[in-house]
């Protein structure tokens, strides 16, 4: 299989332990030791290899995906350099040595993530998400294509209530493929500028903006202090404290930090 490189270190299993953790991810599906995706109309599949992950098939344009749902935009070497002048921070990144956070390739896909994950279980998120996938994505061999804003667009929301939506939230995802907003150019405007332009969406909260900005657009200070998990994560690590202010300590990865204290949490935890 063809090689595609990534930044040292990297661990590809614990990299993609969160396609894993809450069910299987019908877009982004763990089969037999490899990550299935479906870019651009075909099913790729990903391994680990040394060096990078192997992929197949493999062409300049589905290198760019892979590369970004990986997380290859994060510089870890600056953020682990960072990390080690705060004690507590410093020791999870040395824990959880190679996790390269993954991103959402496409925008569509991560405002509709968000969506479905509103004030749910992440396991139940993934379980609604999945029937979403099934009913309006394209099957491949093993993994589904999250659905096409279009075809989304077409919909009504009685079926996605079908599928286990919320009226409302059936109404803002189809409200959202349906509404005159240019997603892809939003990578052109500053932090404050996404958030703006996303929270004049109905449906789209600080919350769903601040998750688009760190896991779509990898900016470096994203810092969803709204985060119930993150919420958790930073009062089992760091006690009581105020999570906004706190992401001013991790200035400026708070993208990171964030990503790195929820992985610990999950993979590693409460400390005792």
């Amino acid at each position: 299989m063809p090689l595609l490189p990534l930044p040292e270190p990297y661990d590809f299993g614990l990299s993609t332990e969160r396609f894993r953790a809450f069910g299987p991810d019908h877009a982004n599906l763990w089969h037999e030791g490899g990550l299935h995706r479906v870019v651009l109309g075909r099913e790729v599949r990903i391994e680990a290899a040394p060096g990078g992950v192997d992929v197949e098939p493999l062409d300049e344009e589905i290198a760019a995906v892979v590369w970004t749902l990986l997380g290859g935009p994060f510089d870890l070497h600056s953020f682990y350099e960072f990390a080690e002048q705060d004690g507590v921070l410093g020791s999870i990144a040395a824990r959880l040595q190679g996790l390269r956070p993954p991103l959402a390739s496409d925008p569509f896909e991560s405002l509709v993530t968000s969506i479905t994950a509103q004030q749910v279980s992440l396991f139940a998120a993934f379980a609604i998400r999945n029937r979403f996938i099934d009913r309006f994505g394209e099957r491949g061999i093993h993994a589904v294509s999250f659905p096409r804003r279009e075809r989304v667009a077409a919909a009504e929301p009685e079926e996605l209530v079908s599928l286990g939506f919320s009226r409302r939230k059936a109404e803002y995802v189809v409200g959202l493929a349906r509404a005159d907003l240019d997603l892809c150019g939003l990578a052109r405007l500053d932090d404050d500028g996404v958030k703006m332009r996303l929270t004049s969406v109905r449906g789209l909260g600080e919350w769903t903006a601040d998750w688009f900005l760190a896991r779509h657009l990898a900016r470096p200070r994203a810092w969803p202090a709204g985060d119930l998990g993150l919420r958790r994560a930073v009062a089992a690590f760091y006690g009581d404290v105020d999570v906004r202010a706190l992401g001013a300590r991790f200035d400026p990865f708070q993208n990171l930090a964030a990503h790195y204290l929820l992985a610990a949490l999950l993979v590693l935890g409460a400390p005792a």
